[in-house]
């Protein structure tokens, strides 16, 4: 395992989601100086994590082209100095344009951070992409926690110092992830001509199913990161309260992407996915309506629960391409981040009308269908050799 990569790798996912998980606390604490309402704060994070998401499979092809190298340093960079310069703005379509084009910066990084640590792994690749995915879980943990404290004080003026965060990242993954990745093995070709039907039923099926699981999954993710800081606010909490609530259920998922990684590498994929999965729904849904030490116990156990099946998705992803490892890891997790923003701006917009408790209670349960999706999945679950029986009397005589 290359350590140096796999860390510079985590580093700066940890950095960059410090930003990326700030924009809702930070929107949803601008909304008295930009007046706006919660479909306006929701469209808001859309729009940011779509400039991210689409371009994902953009950079992994070019990160396949550059081998790795330099994409992802730039990248923490770009999307550092942009949010730094929104908070100059004085208009809120100005303010919003400058964190979009940020967003580019953190497509480029996760393109590229996610090929580098998969490959940091070797044959660990499970548990080194959980790793890195525990970095950026970290970071969507304490970036409601920095920007609840920081903003809350500063006001829009504290987005600077929060961005400077970044550039020990940038420096550590100029240093560490500029050479080559090793080469992966070329996938074989088949030959069979008979199978081709079949081939393209079963892979049509299996692309639905990774499709309808990840936008049932990514749904209640996005849209509990995107309205649980104004359900919480409207709620009497103050900004500092629920940007602690809200980083201690996803310092929670960066508990469950490492679980769940340690556990890929070792169990059956589909299977833990699944009953993660379903095992998710009940806590989920006690988030919204418990208090105090109960609430801790819930938000934690949702937060894991949840989690586990990212750091597995993205690296059934790259088994699938073998020789596109960005691009198809681009692809997954850019429509991880595009479906899950595009279902929080549709959750605010039914806010509007029936209140974000009914809307977030309903949310909860979307999990359960995608544990159901699960089954269509890709099993890892690796044959057992077969056994030969020991060669008998005769046959050892034919022999001599």
């Amino acid at each position: 395992m290359n350590k140096k990569r796999l860390t510079a790798a985590a580093y700066g996912h940890f950095s960059i989601d410090i930003l990326n998980s700030s924009v809702a606390i930070i929107l949803t604490l601008a909304a008295v100086q930009f007046d706006l309402t919660i479909a306006q704060i929701g469209f808001g994070a859309m729009m940011y994590q779509l400039f991210a998401a689409m371009s994902q499979p953009l950079f992994g092809g070019l990160t396949d082209k550059l081998n790795g190298r330099w994409i992802g340093a730039v990248g923490v960079l770009w999307t550092a100095l942009f949010y730094a310069a929104a908070s100059l703005m004085t208009s809120y379509p100005l303010f919003i344009t400058l964190l979009m084009i940020g967003g580019l910066g953190s497509g480029a990084f996760h393109a590229a951070g996610m090929v580098n640590a998969s490959a940091a792994g070797g044959d660990k690749a499970a548990t080194a992409t959980s790793y890195f995915f525990l970095g950026g879980q970290t970071g969507l943990a304490l970036g409601p926690i920095l920007a609840g404290f920081v903003i809350g004080s500063m006001g829009l003026a504290g987005m600077p110092l929060m961005a400077l965060l970044a550039a020990p990242a940038s420096v550590m993954m100029f240093m560490y992830m500029n050479d080559a990745l090793p080469v992966a093995p070329r996938a074989a070709k088949a030959d069979n001509q008979g199978n081709a039907s079949r081939t393209h039923a079963a892979t049509a099926i299996l692309i639905a199913a990774f499709v309808l699981f990840i936008l049932l999954r990514s749904s209640t993710a996005q849209g509990y990161a995107t309205l649980l800081p104004k359900f919480y606010e409207s709620a009497g909490y103050s900004a500092a309260q629920f940007g602690l609530m809200l980083g201690l259920f996803n310092l929670a998922g960066a508990m469950g992407t490492l679980i769940g990684g340690y556990l890929g590498d070792r169990f059956n994929r589909r299977t833990i996915m699944i009953v993660a999965s379903i095992a998710s729904v009940p806590f989920a849904y006690a988030m919204l309506y418990v208090s105090g030490a109960s609430y801790i116990v819930v938000a934690v156990l949702a937060g894991i629960l949840l989690s586990m099946p990212h750091s597995l998705l993205m690296v059934m992803s790259q088994e699938l391409a073998p020789n596109r490892r960005g691009l198809a890891g681009g692809l997954v997790l850019g429509f991880i981040f595009a479906s899950g923003s595009f279902m929080a701006w549709l959750q605010s917009i039914a806010a509007e009308q029936v209140g974000l408790l009914t809307v977030l209670s309903v949310v909860a349960f979307f999990p359960f269908f995608a544990g159901l999706v699960g089954f269509a999945l890709p099993s890892s679950r690796k044959p057992r050799p077969a056994i030969m029986p020991p060669p008998t009397a005769s046959s050892s005589a034919a022999a001599d």
